[in-house]
């Protein structure tokens, strides 16, 4: 209320002047009290004249491209403008020029862009990879190379039409520089190199190696202008193939149906009708014996049908194959391969699992099945575990799939079975807890669990 009644009533001796950049952010009841003066953004040319002025004034040797330079830098704010101004005369002793006008602004000059095209247009891939690490070593972040690359392929893109000239904002005398690389450049290769940077300058900040995710966006545009001319290629072909087809839609002549050396029956027998010659557009008619034409086949005949012609294909296909003769199953027989397989399960370092098969007895009940004796549950659990693959390679050993077992755990205990293939998990940890009764201490205070 007080900013607003100074507002209505201010003194005689008070002017309020408010700027700013956000006019949506201020009340209405404050802008309704307000005269608004819309200011437009400084060009880069109003900003050199005016820095031409303070110049001249203070006897500061500038060259025009420096102001220009720094002109670009303020991006339309006086007040940045001279300031940068201010500082590089301190740092350059009131001599300015374009060269150390870029080096203390931290600036890339163009001609590192121009290079830089050419080696790419060119496919020169590793001038171009070595263009870039010479200018990071100079200190440039891949950030500003991607930014000043995408904005200069801008410049060059503008030169292309001459009505876009007047949007070419450079520094004086670099204008006949971009239209000569204009004049050698295809729209195609620029606009698709645009839309390279502005991937890879999106994809910036997330790239862990950001060093290599510049380098593969220069390799991609080193290759680009060779992918355009496949592009267009292809489509010449394309189009040429379409013209060939509909060259191929003309209607072909009719084959004569008599043979080629007619008989003199047949010379009788076909007594064309003459056209009169006063009139053009009559059509001349043809007359043939019936009995002279070769028959015609039979479009009754049913055809087969594509079942028919599916079997057809199955049964020449097919081949019986002979089952081989199964082998019997004898006690040697049986007992050899359980040696085999248990050799299998030490070289796969199953340790374990070939302890309990060489432990393991072996009943043979028939020629289609037999039992394995264990003393243990744990014994019986190792023997379960392989059992597919051991009945698998069983029945292909002896070629009958009928071949069975079961494994069946014996009361009573062997005395040359290994003490920890005789005990269960909760044996051998009761059996342990004895010896050592800080397990059980152990297990209590981690609420551990025995694994059955």
């Amino acid at each position: 209320n007080a900013f607003l009644k100074t507002l209505e009533e201010p003194p005689p001796y008070a002017i309020f002047i408010l700027a700013t950049t956000e006019k949506h952010k201020i009340l209405p009841t404050i802008l309704s009290r307000c005269q608004i003066f819309d200011f437009k953004r400084i060009t880069t040319n109003d900003t050199v004249v005016h820095l031409q002025e303070i110049v001249t004034k203070e006897s500061i040797d500038a060259d025009k491209s420096a102001l220009q330079v720094i002109a670009q830098k303020s991006e339309g704010c006086m007040r940045d403008s001279l300031s940068l101004l201010d500082k590089l005369v301190s740092f350059t002793n009131g001599r300015l020029t374009y060269q150390n006008t870029l080096e203390h602004l931290n600036i890339l000059d163009d001609d590192y862009f121009f290079q830089l095209l050419d080696l790419l247009l060119a496919q020169d891939m590793a001038g171009a990879m070595l263009l870039f690490d010479q200018i990071n070593r100079k200190g440039f972040e891949g950030d500003l190379v991607l930014n000043g690359f995408a904005e200069f392929i801008r410049n060059v893109l503008v030169c292309k039409d001459a009505k876009a000239a007047a949007l070419l904002d450079v520094v004086e005398g670099q204008e006949a520089r971009y239209q000569a690389v204009a004049a050698k450049t295809t729209t195609s290769y620029l606009v698709s190199a645009l839309n390279v940077l502005n991937d890879t300058e999106v994809q910036y900040k997330m790239a862990r190696n950001k060093r290599l995710h510049i380098e593969l966006a220069l390799i991609k545009l080193s290759f680009l202008q060779q992918a355009l001319t496949l592009t267009v290629e292809q489509g010449k072909v394309l189009k040429k193939r379409q013209v060939d087809q509909s060259l191929s839609l003309r209607l072909q002549p009719i084959a004569s149906l008599a043979p080629s050396t007619a008989s003199p029956l047949a010379a009788a027998a076909v007594t064309p009708q003459q056209a009169s010659p006063s009139s053009t557009n009559t059509e001349a008619k043809l007359f043939v014996d019936r009995s002279l034409l070769p028959p015609l086949p039979d479009t009754n005949k049913a055809k087969p049908s594509m079942l028919d012609m599916i079997r057809q294909k199955v049964g020449q296909s097919y081949t019986v194959n002979e089952i081989p003769e199964a082998l019997p199953l004898t006690q040697e027989a049986l007992l050899e391969f359980w040696q085999g397989y248990t050799g299998q399960l030490e070289k796969q370092l199953k340790h374990s699992a070939a302890g309990t098969f060489k432990i393991a007895g072996l009943v043979l009940d028939n020629e289609q099945h037999f039992t394995v004796r264990v003393t243990a549950l744990t014994a019986q659990k190792f023997i379960e575990q392989e059992k597919t693959e051991l009945l698998d390679q069983l029945q292909r050993k002896f070629n009958n799939r009928s071949i069975q077992f079961d494994v069946l755990v014996e009361a009573g205990e062997q005395e040359n079975v290994p003490l920890h293939l005789r005990l269960t998990s909760r044996e051998k940890f009761e059996h342990l807890a004895k010896t050592y009764p800080l397990l059980k201490e152990l297990k209590d205070r981690l609420k551990l669990e025995i694994d059955y």
